[in-house]
């Protein structure tokens, strides 16, 4: 295959991706955003969000002063920020049309109409009225181009190239989400999450905050059935990062990202396979609590870094080294 062509189907998929996390990311602010809480630790919240996705410089010069409404419309619809959901699905829909031929119609033309139906929906700003259901459509229509792709393209190198972004970004992604929600947290906090302190009357221990943090990447009926009991942050971390049975744990997405990159390997990727599998690794053989005593903070940006480092050395390996 092309370089340019697996390039332009890696990063079609890492953005439809993309765009579902920040709309996950944005879904869960908004809810816990309605719980009690005073002004400053809400506007802490919502520079999380800018801080995290290292968007808050962009925002700063844009905007100057924070507000929910002007962080929701920079990540929902602004131009100029390359990570908003609108620029996201632009991106996928213009890396889709640059290989139609590669693609299936039926992928084609999710994507296409996905971006159709994004016009209506921000034409007048009407997702302003209610954002989780704005929120709602995006997730739905990347679940939709997920499923098409499974369901049509065939199993070959286009289709692993098209896995590899969508998992690489998944598990950036839910890093993030993650790291947001712990890192207001001080250290002598994040040393009592571990379950033997689940009893303590703690106030980040708020069942509807941790509700909402599980329903942003899909896990709370999973939560349900794995654990059956209380709602505590050592457990909410340990589903999202240790479960390999978890689909957006953060060891389900290298399991895949390890599986697709196996399939396309060549001469000069077994050093990227190897640092792929060396992370998966310490996932898979992790203890929550060894990872909490260390420091989660920690552990997550270690993780990003080096997430970072191998969609570097995939592009290096195998497509366009241009993003």
């Amino acid at each position: 295959m092309l370089s340019r062509t697996a390039d332009q189907l890696f990063w079609m998929a890492r953005y439809i991706e993309r765009a579902e996390n920040t709309a996950r990311m944005l879904d869960v602010h908004v809810t816990t955003s309605l719980l009690p809480m005073p002004r400053e630790t809400a506007e802490r919240g919502w520079s999380a969000v800018l801080g995290i996705s290292e968007l808050q410089p962009a925002f700063d010069a844009r905007f100057g002063k924070l507000t929910a409404s002007d962080v929701l419309d920079f990540m929902v619809r602004d131009s100029d920020n390359p990570s908003s959901i609108a620029r996201c699905l632009q991106a996928a829909r213009e890396n889709a049309r640059a290989v139609r031929g590669t693609l299936t119609t039926e992928v084609w033309e999710t994507h296409n109409d996905t971006w159709l139906q994004l016009q209506q929906h921000l034409q007048g700003r009407p997702w302003e009225r209610d954002p989780r259901e704005f929120f709602e459509w995006v997730k739905f229509r990347s679940h939709l181009s997920r499923g098409v792709t499974i369901g049509t393209m065939l199993k070959d190198e286009a289709y692993y190239f098209v896995r590899l972004g969508t998992f690489l970004e998944r598990s950036d992604n839910t890093a993030r989400i993650l790291d947001i929600k712990f890192h207001g947290l001080s250290e002598a906090a994040v040393s009592l999450l571990s379950e033997r302190d689940a009893t303590e009357e703690q106030p980040y221990l708020d069942f509807y905050y941790w509700a909402a943090v599980l329903r942003s990447v899909s896990a709370f009926e999973i939560y349900r059935k794995v654990y059956r009991d209380v709602i505590t942050p050592a457990r909410v971390a340990e589903l999202l990062m240790l479960r390999a049975d978890m689909p957006r744990s953060l060891l389900a997405s290298l399991n895949e990202v390890c599986s697709n990159l196996e399939q396309v390997r060549n001469d000069q990727s077994a050093e990227t396979s190897r640092r792929a599998g060396l992370l998966r690794a310490e996932l898979l053989y992790g203890r929550i609590d060894d990872i909490l005593d260390t420091g989660l903070h920690l552990f997550l940006t270690s993780f990003l870094k080096r997430v970072n480092d191998l969609g570097q050395r995939i592009s290096r390996d195998f497509l366009v080294p241009l993003h």
